[in-house]
Formats: C-alpha cells, sequence, structure tokens
C-alpha cells in the first residue's frame, strides 16, 4: 500500500521542514509495513501521541489535525477490511 502525503504547495518548505516531512513519512511507512513493534510504536505516536506529535508536524509545516483526520480514514478502512476478510473465513 502506498500513503501519500499531501504538503502545503503555496509554500517553498524549508529544508528543516523537509527533514520532519521525511520524519513523519517514514513513520507512515513504519505504521503501514513494517514489522509489529515497529507498527505499534508507529500507531501509537500517530494517533495517541499529543505533545510530540503536534511539535513535529509543526516543524514539517503540516496541520496536525489535518493528517491525523487524514491517516483516521486510512486506518478504518484497513479495519473495515480486515474484518470484512474475517467473516468470509
Amino acid at each position: 500500500m502506498s500513503v501519500t502525503m499531501q504538503m502545503n504547495a503555496e509554500v517553498e518548505a524549508t529544508p528543516e521542514q523537509r527533514l520532519w516531512r521525511a520524519v513523519i513519512a517514514s513513520t507512515v511507512e513504519e505504521w503501514v509495513n513494517g514489522p509489529l513493534r515497529r507498527k505499534r510504536e508507529a500507531e501509537h505516536f500517530l494517533f495517541q501521541d499529543e505533545e510530540d506529535y503536534r511539535t513535529v508536524c509543526s516543524s514539517a509545516g503540516i496541520n496536525a489535525e489535518d493528517l491525523r483526520r487524514r491517516l483516521e480514514k486510512i486506518r478504518s478502512r484497513e479495519l473495515s477490511e480486515a474484518e470484512a476478510r474475517a467473516s468470509r473465513n
């Protein structure tokens, strides 16, 4: 599954913002495709952490609430698909 994060294209990102965006992208990638322990750590950061998550998003120039909302949609869809697969077995 490919995860695409839409960034604010109106303003050129600074090198620092690009670095923090790469951190977020790496965390999302671990959440989607990583080994179980890394998935759990990434999921905790993306969905439960408040302070560090907001700081990282702010440093990346990303709206933390908007990103979390988008990730929640992905998570909900994945859970629904997993439940559908389980009910067929």
